[in-house]
């Protein structure tokens, strides 16, 4: 009985709050034409900003989709440079599925304004970037992608945290592909690149770590507990607590 009661109670936590977002959930444009990609401002621009700054993004994605999950991509230009890079993964016109520069720095995400998950500048940062180019360069799916459970935008940026731990990066619970490893990684860091993580291709798992707490990974959807930044990890709403910190 103890443990029907328990199953109950999981299958709610995850359930209840994705019906929640679907239920609540507005497109923000009727096409991706219409769908507007403006500047934010929320990075320093270039001309008058010399210093080495490295900055990672995550926007719900498009339509309907975004009741479910969000599109992450990182941006970072070395010290004096005149411009930002910006690095994403997306499906259509590829492989290879890595692009450059295919918008602006902090533009928003076809109608939808991102969320500046990392924030890293001045001194170090520039040794960051190499290591971030090395990420890249290391990235195993550039010729595959699947929307579900990944490889997709999302385990390209997890794929660049966990190999980059100084950026501290902590994806959101709407970040899903974030989790999608080889069976030969199952056992691994987080896409924190600290604590611990399980994960079975991205359909079952769970994290331990400082930047992420505690969350457990089904079919894709994320449910926890931060610590670090107190807040509860949902499946589709996100983050409810405290607002996320730039890193």
């Amino acid at each position: 009985m103890k443990l029907k009661r328990t199953m109950l109670l999981v299958v709610a936590l995850f359930v209840i709050p994705l019906a929640i977002s679907v239920a609540t959930h507005t497109p923000t444009a009727a096409t991706w034409q219409s769908a507007t990609r403006e500047p934010t401002g929320l990075s320093p621009d270039p001309a008058t900003f010399r210093e080495p700054i490295v900055q990672v993004y995550s926007a719900r994605t498009f339509g309907w989709r975004g009741a479910f999950g969000s599109h992450a991509w990182i941006i970072f230009k070395r010290e004096g440079a005149p411009a930002y890079t910006r690095y994403d993964v997306l499906f259509w016109g590829g492989p290879p599925h890595v692009r450059q520069n295919i918008s602006g720095p902090d533009s928003e995400w076809f109608g939808n304004r991102p969320d500046l998950l990392v924030d890293r500048r001045g001194e170090g940062v520039d040794k960051l970037i190499d290591e971030i180019e090395a990420a890249i360069g290391s990235y195993p799916y550039n010729d595959e992608y699947r929307t579900w459970p990944g490889p997709n935008s999302n385990t390209f940026i997890a794929h660049i945290g966990r190999n980059v731990p100084g950026l501290r990066l902590d994806l959101p619970p709407t970040a899903i592909g974030k989790d999608f490893v080889p069976i030969t990684s199952a056992i691994g860091h987080a896409p924190s690149g600290s604590g611990v993580q399980f994960s079975l291709y991205g359909l079952l798992g769970v994290i331990v770590a400082p930047e992420e707490g505690l969350e457990f990974n089904v079919l894709g959807l994320s449910l926890g507990v931060d610590v670090a930044q107190p807040a509860l990890r949902l499946p589709g709403l996100g983050r409810v607590g405290v607002d996320q910190s730039p890193q």
